[in-house]
């Protein structure tokens, strides 16, 4: 019976829909994956209206957690998308990858929640100033 190893989107990117990893580099010191989505289009955050007219496309590299003490550098090939209502102010959008980014977002959904936890878990303490005695 012959193996077959599981989707390298399923064990790098678990519970991310319409992902593909594209290429993965593993060196000493990052880990280097480059994804695109698989999705057909994307919904304008204007109006909702379904779109699959791409206007072009660009490489983001948000922040993600590290990996066995290896920096984890993310690079995903992002689509924009002509908006097809008229009527909606917004020409253009850039779809967005559920679970892992957010508009405007420097940093995945893994990296925010970890900040988030660590930064309750701490409560701030980390961050505040020591006291004069």
């Amino acid at each position: 019976m012959e193996e077959t190893s599981p989707p390298l989107e399923g064990l790098l990117l678990p519970s991310i829909a319409d992902v593909s990893v594209l290429s993965l580099d593993v060196s000493h010191e990052a880990i280097r994956i480059d994804v695109r989505s698989t999705a057909a289009g994307a919904a304008c955050p204007g109006c909702g209206s379904e779109s699959t007219r791409v206007h072009s496309s660009y490489l983001r590299f948000p922040a993600d957690v590290p990996s066995g003490g290896r920096l984890v550098v993310l690079r995903l090939q992002v689509r924009r998308f002509f908006c097809p209502e008229s009527s909606c102010a917004r020409r253009t959008f850039v779809e967005q990858m559920p679970k892992l980014t957010r508009r405007h977002s420097r940093w995945t959904e893994r990296l925010r929640s970890t900040l988030a936890a660590v930064g309750l878990a701490l409560a701030g303490r980390a961050g505040a100033a020591p006291t004069a005695s």
